[in-house]
């Protein structure tokens, strides 16, 4: 069975301001939104090393770090930039239609 993609309404673009993170849930997965200047990027919400809430980490021009062990993911393609975490994290598509951030999940 192929299982299809399909986009999901996040929130509204307001949600998510420059340099800031947003959090949500969709069925079992769990998703962060970060607004890197101007930017918008989905990822993961969980830290692939420690199970961290990614959206209580800080955003930097290298991505977002954890805020347990410090480890940061590059938002475009969830690859670690150092140690410990060494597994990257999901990313998701993202466009942005009449205010909205849509997440392809």
């Amino acid at each position: 069975m192929i299982k299809l993609s399909e986009w999901i309404k996040a929130c509204k673009t307001d949600q998510v301001g420059d340099g800031k993170l947003f959090a949500f849930d969709h069925k079992d997965q769990k998703i962060l939104l970060a607004n890197l200047k101007g930017k918008i990027f989905a990822t993961d919400l969980i830290c692939t090393h420690a199970q961290a809430d990614l959206s209580t980490g800080f955003l930097t021009d290298e991505g977002i770090r954890c805020p347990l062990h410090l480890s940061v993911f590059n938002l475009e393609n969830g690859t670690p930039q150092g140690p410990p975490a060494e597994k990257p994290l999901k990313t998701y598509n993202v466009k942005i239609q009449e205010n909205e951030i849509y997440v392809e999940v």
